[in-house]
């Protein structure tokens, strides 16, 4: 069995940029969430796609953002894509999908849960090519797919891609940065350096201070050792914005995210509002 859990924020945004524009009856633009709902459907009609969640950033703030004041917030984003983030959530909930609706939590504090919770019983999918999530893998009981270019990273996978294991990703993400999320990593590591000392030490914690006794041959050691003495304390901090949590309140157990069809009326009403009221007869399978 197989729970496939999916980023619904990452869906609606690439649909929102990707996705040809499209208003409805009042004036309202509805583009991204047609195409979000295609995109669901469509993977609700593969063969091995049983038992689904779809988690949303409802708001973008979360309790990072009281940790870091640079942290990401909702500011400057488009107002055509964030009067979608709830017309989405109503969208997803209407194709009788589980949706994890986030406001002190983010939605990929809602996957890790999921995921942490639901791996003894099933291989766990998350849907997203997010890097944040990477952590998330655990050998092949939990796997990240990228939809869009057909990929599926396991833990070899994540090694590959990054260079460190999935255990490793949120100290490498503190050390790289990560302006998606609002935080800038620390002066002169990089990508490679990163991984090339994480690869032998594992977390920020067990870099040693002094270069001369790293068990690894890093170029400009002596700069990237005097760099992270200097800004241990903002390094830390940022291993823990992007470490993601994993006791969200789930309410959900392993077979409430069974797929049983959509909410015909609500599907109705919904197709009805964003003017898309063919894309019913498309759905195969209906609860009521």
């Amino acid at each position: 069995m197989k729970v496939h859990l999916v980023d619904g924020t990452y869906e609606l945004f690439r649909a929102f940029y990707g996705a040809p524009s499209a208003v409805a009856a009042n004036g309202r633009e509805v583009g991204a969430t047609r195409a979000i709902m295609r995109s669901l459907l469509g993977l609700l009609g593969e063969t091995d796609v049983t038992h689904m969640a779809v988690a949303f950033d409802t708001i973008i703030e979360s309790f990072r953002n009281e940790l870091y004041a640079g942290y990401k917030t909702g500011d400057g984003i488009d107002p055509a894509l964030k009067s979608q983030f709830e017309l989405a959530e109503r969208a997803t909930a209407a194709l009788g999908v589980v949706v994890w609706g986030m406001i002190e939590f983010e939605a990929d504090d809602a996957i890790a849960t999921g995921a942490r919770r639901f791996a003894d019983d099933a291989q766990v999918v998350i849907c997203s090519p997010d890097k944040d999530l990477a952590q998330c893998v655990r050998g092949e009981r939990v796997v990240i797919v990228d939809r869009m270019r057909k990929k599926l990273y396991d833990e070899p996978g994540v090694i590959a891609k990054y260079g460190v294991s999935p255990v490793s990703i949120p100290d490498w993400l503190a050390l790289v940065g990560d302006s998606a999320d609002g935080y800038p990593g620390i002066p002169k590591w990089g990508a490679k350096s990163a991984a090339l000392v994480l690869s032998r030490y594992g977390h920020l914690s067990d870099i040693p201070d002094d270069e001369g006794t790293w068990e690894v041959k890093v170029r400009s050691a002596a700069a990237l050792a005097e760099s992270l003495r200097k800004h241990r304390g903002e390094a830390e901090l940022y291993r823990v914005l992007a470490t993601l949590r994993g006791d969200v309140p789930l309410s959900e157990r392993l077979a409430d995210l069974e797929w049983k069809g959509a909410r015909r009326s609500e599907l109705q009403a919904i197709c009805a509002e964003i003017g898309l009221p063919e894309f019913v007869d498309r759905v195969p399978k209906f609860m009521d």
